[in-house]
């Protein structure tokens, strides 16, 4: 299953995968309880304002199910958020992200800096793995 804001992407999900996609905001999204082994969230939970975050970090707690994973990768920074090319972002180091992911109660089981092999100063992205408790 998929999810996106756009409608014009899900159209084109639906196209390509023949795949349920579903058309939510990160905002008002509402999930099955307990329905996915799995969350895959490249590039996307960056883009949740701060004060919003728990909320969804929870919304995605509850859709998975018992040891149930979430992936996340999302550019790391200073903490910093606002407008950034037209649209809001959040750029956390890995102690203020993974204080927001602990206290929606995830356990964390591992992060990486991406793209592999380069000076960490040239790895903009964080990725991390966590598991429902």
């Amino acid at each position: 299953m998929g999810l996106d804001g756009s409608l014009q992407f899900v159209a084109m999900a639906r196209s390509q995968s023949q795949c349920e996609v579903l058309h939510q905001d990160f905002l008002a999204m509402q999930l099955p309880e307990s329905r996915f082994d799995g969350v895959f969230a490249n590039a996307s939970l960056f883009h949740v304002p701060s004060q919003e975050l728990p909320k969804v970090l929870l919304e995605l707690f509850k859709s998975l199910k018992p040891r149930g994973v979430l992936f996340s990768s999302n550019p790391r920074g200073n903490n910093e958020e606002g407008l950034s090319d037209d649209r809001y972002a959040c750029f956390f180091d890995l102690d203020t992200w993974r204080d927001y992911v602990t206290s929606a109660r995830f356990v964390e089981v591992g992060h990486y800096y991406r793209p592999p092999g380069l000076p960490r100063h040239q790895q903009p992205w964080l990725a991390t793995v966590w598991r429902k408790r």
